[in-house]
């Protein structure tokens, strides 16, 4: 990850190259996370270079933070290779990001104002028109913004750096697969109850319902990669899985 830089002794030239590395390193990243670059590939410096109009310099760094946030890992005389995910590393992941996912939950319920409770439930009624409708593209994004909220309403910026880098890595073994709209109105059941135990200002209430309801998704991940695994050998498209 980058580094900060001390502003009363660095020069245009440093910061224009900290910038840049900055922006390059987004730019890989959001294309791992869309699926862009596959996991197992390698990553060719030139190619990406070429893509961004940069020099491979910034490629290179870029690419050293991202193997600190585990999305690549580096091969000696090889190159960059994207990171492939094992049930083992799923489920440690999740593990991760079950524990900060309730104890975020628990520090924002003494602290929860009006204000949050009515963006929470802005989301949850939005999640819930979208899991009627079984529109899962649409689901998705608003289930992640929701706990990214809870999180960052806490204002722990470390917490919120640590869960953030866990929900990328989160990224690379999540399915994107067919969700049944059962398994979005039940996810969206248990946000309900998250919300209501953070209104109740209940922090251990808030920590179990989010422990529990993570856990559960945990539990519909390993369903998914098994049965993704099962159908790759026969063919088939995996199930995706809620969180």
């Amino acid at each position: 990850m980058d580094t900060e830089l001390n502003a009363s002794s660095v020069t245009v030239a440093e910061f224009r190259a900290h910038t840049l590395t900055g922006v390059v390193q987004r730019e890989i990243e959001r294309m791992i996370l869309s699926g862009e670059l596959a996991p197992g590939q390698r990553l060719n410096e030139k190619v990406v270079a070429d893509k961004l109009a940069v020099s491979r310099g910034p490629v290179r760094e870029a690419c050293r933070a991202l193997a600190e946030l585990g999305l690549v890992y580096l091969v000696p005389n090889r190159g960059v290779f994207i990171k492939r995910v094992t049930r083992d590393d799923a489920i440690e992941v999740y593990d991760l990001r079950t524990g900060l996912t309730a104890l975020s939950a628990s520090l924002l319920a003494p602290m929860l104002t009006q204000a949050m409770i009515d963006q929470l439930e802005r989301y949850v009624d939005d999640m819930q028109d979208a899991a009627e409708k079984g529109d899962f593209a649409r689901f998705d994004p608003l289930n992640l913004e929701f706990h990214d909220y809870i999180v960052r309403s806490t204002g722990n910026s470390r917490l919120i750096r640590l869960y953030r880098g866990c929900v990328k890595e989160f990224h690379l073994f999540r399915v994107h697969g067919l969700v049944q709209r059962g398994a979005l109105l039940e996810s969206n059941v248990e946000h309900r109850e998250i919300v209501a135990a953070l209104k109740a200002k209940d922090a251990e209430l808030s920590y179990r319902t989010s422990f529990g309801h993570v856990s559960r998704g945990k539990e519909r991940m390993l369903v998914s990669l098994d049965g993704m695994t099962k159908n790759a050998e026969g063919g088939s498209e995996a199930v995706g899985e809620v969180a």
